[in-house]
């Protein structure tokens, strides 16, 4: 499913695809959080919660941050 409304708003349980597919500058949140690696294919299927918890981030910061700056 890609998401493109910029009013959808993104939860701890929005994979990192649909991240992107939202707005693809949001990589740059994410890149600036340490998620390195987020065009990694297995990575891409994974939640935000679930790719927090490997990088050892507040998920709720950064879905907080992500709400803030998509287009």
């Amino acid at each position: 499913m890609v998401m493109k409304k910029k009013n959808t708003q993104i939860t701890k349980n929005t994979t990192i695809k649909d991240v992107l597919a939202m707005d693809e500058s949001l990589a740059d949140i994410l890149l600036g959080f340490g998620m390195h690696c987020i065009y990694c294919p297995m990575s891409q299927l994974e939640s935000l919660e679930e790719a927090a918890q490997v990088h050892g981030i507040d998920v709720d910061f950064l879905v907080k941050k992500l709400n803030e700056n998509k287009k």
